[in-house]
This record gives C-alpha cells, structure tokens and sequence, in this order.
C-alpha cells in the first residue's frame, strides 16, 4: 500500500536553529502514529508543517500522492482534508456549540445545512455530547469542549487527524474523556498522528511509535517494542521518567483505555 502521507529529508528552521533535521517518515491509511519526545524536540513543528501551519524549507511532503510544498499547492483546500485538535479549544465563545460546528461545513465546504446538521448531531452523540448543542463554550467543562474541537474537525470529513497534545490544558479527571473519543477514531479505522505526553495512552493506542530528539527521528518501532526494549540509549532515558508505563499490559485497540 501507498504512503498517505510522506516526509523525505524534510527539513524546518526558525531563524538559524534548525528545529526539524533530515526527517523521513511515511504514514499508511488507517495507521495511528504517536509521536513522542522531550519538549522542544520537534514534534509539534511536524504536525504544523503538515497542515501548512509552517512552511518548510527543504526536503518533500507528500499527502496522497501530492506533493504539499509546491508553491502552487491550496493550503486551505489541503486543511479541509487535515484536521488538526490544539491544546487550546478555540471555539467561538459567541456561538453555540452546533454553530461552531456547522461554520466549517457551511461558510467553507457549502454543504447542505440539513445534511451538515445531521452528521453534527450525530458526531454530538458520538461523544456523549448531544445534549449541549444549544449550550456556549463558556458552559462547558474543558472537557467537553476540547471533545467539542475533536467533532468540529470531524465535521469537515477529513482523511487525517492530527492532535497537538490535547490533554494537557485539562484536569486530570477529564483527561479520560478525550483520550476515549481518540481512542474510538482509532478503532475506527482513521488515519491519526499524536503528539502526547500520556504514555499509557500511547502504548494503548498505537500502531507505531515515532522518538524524536533534536529534531531528528531516532527511533520507530511498535509499541510494545518500543516501552519494554528501547533501540536507543536516548529513548531509554526518556522513558525512565514513566517507568510505570513499562509494567503495564500490552493493551489493544479494543480495549478499555486504562490510565494510571
């Protein structure tokens, strides 16, 4: 099977730092890649990139067979078909939770609004929300708006998600209902790239785990691989800050998310 999406020599700087160094990284549909790494080592830079949120400035990016650095290429037509969850929530605090759902398909996408209504409500149940489609940001837990952010970018019918460390602006006791959402995307059969700091989560989750360091990918390797028997002495001492992670069940997809 093709790549979906494709990263080949990809290189990023800010001024004269180079935050993203020689990455090459392929992504097949459906798969679900979580990215970890120390702060600062490059992992957020990637999923902005991808959704052209920063420009790059050497090497290739291929989405289904395109290549994204063209200067011809539509980023707004590309992010219809990347959606992308923040830490932050960035709903419309004047607007009703449905109204923000449906200004993506309706101003940008002209949908249908009894169809677009329809898949939002849906989406709402989904999430165990449907009873706060007439309710404001404001009357929300973080919670439920960041499963809020998560359905406003399902609302577009994108190929790929992308999750910018979404749980970590949330209380701990709310951090579950978000992972859960994600973890259903997942069982589902959507394509998903993750940067997070929720190492159970990441073991659970999981086709592949993505090491970054200094901007560089240092290792990728399966799950349960990657926390029982790291393949590099930087990795190693990454996940000696979670070594609880380690004693844990290998757990699958299908399962229950089970956090410490």
């Amino acid at each position: 099977m093709s790549a979906l999406i494709e990263f080949k020599g990809f290189n990023k700087f800010f001024g004269e730092q180079q935050v993203l160094n020689g990455i090459d990284l392929s992504v097949k549909s459906g798969e679900v890649i979580v990215i970890l790494g120390p702060s600062g080592c490059g992992k957020s830079t990637l999923l902005r990139c991808l959704n052209g949120l920063e420009a790059a400035h050497s090497g290739s990016l291929t989405f289904v067979g395109r290549e994204l650095l063209d200067k011809a290429t539509d980023w707004r037509e590309v992010r219809q078909q990347i959606g992308m969850v923040f830490q932050s929530y960035h709903l419309f605090p004047h607007m009703s939770v449905l109204d923000n759902l449906l200004l993506g398909p309706l101003k940008v996408q002209k949908r249908d609004r009894c169809e677009a209504r329809a898949q939002a409500q849906a989406l709402l149940e989904r999430v165990g929300l449907a009873d706060k489609r007439d309710a404001f940001p404001r009357q929300l837990s973080g919670g439920q708006q960041q499963r809020i952010a998560i359905v406003r970018s399902l609302c577009m019918n994108p190929k790929v998600m992308l999750f910018d460390e979404v749980t970590a602006a949330l209380d701990p006791e709310m951090v579950k209902e978000v992972l859960e959402v994600i973890q259903g995307l997942a069982r589902e059969g959507m394509t998903l790239l993750i940067v997070t700091h929720e190492m159970a989560f990441a073991r659970a989750v999981a086709d592949r785990i993505v090491f970054m360091d200094a901007g560089r990918i240092l290792e990728q390797n399966r799950p349960e691989i990657f926390f029982t028997n790291p393949q590099t002495a930087r990795a190693q001492q990454f996940l000696e800050k979670f070594s609880y992670v380690a004693a844990l069940p290998v757990t699958t997809q299908t399962k229950e998310l089970e956090l410490p």
